[in-house]
């Protein structure tokens, strides 16, 4: 049986795959003993992609080749726009982070790297492209996601972070995100292994950066 194109990606990129599933952060997460200040760092940073995400979603549905795919990334869209927001929001609320705190920082070096990619695909206008960073994003968390035990860290903030990437919408959009990169992957490999690979490598890199700080 010939093996998924995507699951041949992701061996490719092994790894930094691995490296990043089983991160320090991801681990701490999962048992609810990641400090405050770890969590801030990482959310004032994932918080600033979401503009840049909603452009990859956005040039992934213009580029998509049936009206099924685009109602798919319309409603992931309306998601990303509200629910995970709003858990940003709130979370920034409990942890005390304000407007200041947010915008003060100046992005990390992976942080830039990911806004980067995600509009650098988006520009390039291939259906490919675009599920190739889609699919390092929304996979790879649910494959952290999926290692939680029950039951879950009592702060809502690891909480919701976990289920928002472990639930039964998402993987069954993180499902379709693969069939759909497995399909029209293969015509572009080449383009399709560039961008999955630099988006692993930047997954890492941002996991890491939460702890350049104090811990």
């Amino acid at each position: 049986m010939t093996e998924r194109f995507t699951e041949t990606l992701r061996q490719a990129s092994q790894p930094a795959w691995s490296q990043s599933v089983g991160h320090r952060f991801v681990r701490e997460l999962l048992d609810g003993s990641v400090s405050d200040a770890v969590m801030i760092r990482y959310l004032v940073q994932d918080h600033r992609f979401i503009d840049s995400f909603l452009s990859l979603l956005g040039g992934a549905l213009a580029s998509a080749d049936s009206f099924e795919a685009r109602i798919r990334f319309g409603r992931f869209i309306g998601m990303v726009s509200g629910e995970e927001n709003t858990y940003f929001l709130r979370s920034f609320e409990a942890l005390g982070v304000s407007e200041q705190d947010r915008t003060a920082p100046p992005d990390s070096k992976a942080t830039a790297g990911f806004k980067a990619i995600m509009r650098e695909a988006a520009a390039t206008r291939s259906y490919a492209a675009a599920l190739s960073v889609l699919v390092v994003a929304e996979w790879l968390y649910l494959d952290w996601a999926q290692q939680a035990s029950q039951p879950l860290p009592a702060n809502f903030i690891h909480a919701e972070w976990i289920t928002l990437h472990d639930n039964p919408d998402f993987r069954d959009f993180v499902g379709f995100l693969r069939s759909e990169l497995d399909r029209v992957g293969p015509s572009e490999a080449e383009t399709s292994r560039d961008f999955f690979l630099r988006a692993v490598a930047l997954e890492k890199a941002f996991f890491d950066s939460a702890y350049d700080g104090k811990a």
